[in-house]
């Protein structure tokens, strides 16, 4: 049974919060590898995936059906605050991974398990003239791109309140899913 289809069917309940959940393992700065990247929660996957792969088991095993990438914040416009924008595919790559990893394990034929990959709001707004709206939707194709490439079955854009920054996230996922689809064809002509 695929996701839509579960989704007709019956209700299918997403995990929690996980940078909350991640704060009550109080971690240090050496789980994120060093003091420079401390509190980037996005950098775990790689500097952290045991804690990362326990906290989606910990939501599967109570019963939900979908596991979110620890990836909230994992595009260049706030990776950039930790002097890791170029970080972005490694990131979203290794997050995914991890997910897809879990989900399998807990997956029945009975009660299959998703992976939704996080897409969140970031620091800058391009209502407010933080960031130019080309820049930010290219970010988050990037993303987006590396979240597909890692196996996420869905994408999920979450928290944000700028009007804007939500039609440039949008955009830049849609320019990822039509590349997973078609590889090496750009965005579909129409698209901003």
């Amino acid at each position: 049974m695929g996701y839509l289809e579960a989704l007709r069917e019956r209700v299918v309940v997403f995990d929690g919060a996980t940078g909350t959940n991640l704060q009550l393992r109080e971690l240090t700065a050496d789980d994120f590898g060093g003091a420079a990247f401390e509190g980037c929660n996005e950098i775990l996957p790689v500097t952290r995936p045991d804690v990362v792969a326990e906290l989606h088991a910990s939501f599967l095993e109570v019963g939900c059906d979908v596991v979110e990438t620890d990836t909230f914040g994992a595009f260049a416009v706030p990776l950039a605050e930790y002097g890791i924008p170029e970080r972005t595919e490694e990131l979203n790559l290794a997050a995914a991974r991890i997910a897809r990893s879990v989900a399998d394990d807990f997956a029945t034929p009975d009660r299959p398990r998703w992976v939704a990959g996080s897409v969140g709001p970031g620091t800058k707004f391009p209502s407010l003239g933080n960031i130019r709206f080309a820049e930010l939707r290219d970010a988050y194709e990037l993303q987006a791109r590396a979240l597909l490439s890692g196996g996420v079955d869905l994408l999920v854009i979450e928290t944000v309140f700028d009007l804007l920054q939500a039609k440039a996230a949008m955009v830049g996922c849609r320019r990822a899913m039509a590349a997973a689809v078609s590889p090496g064809v750009d965005a579909p002509s129409g698209t901003v």
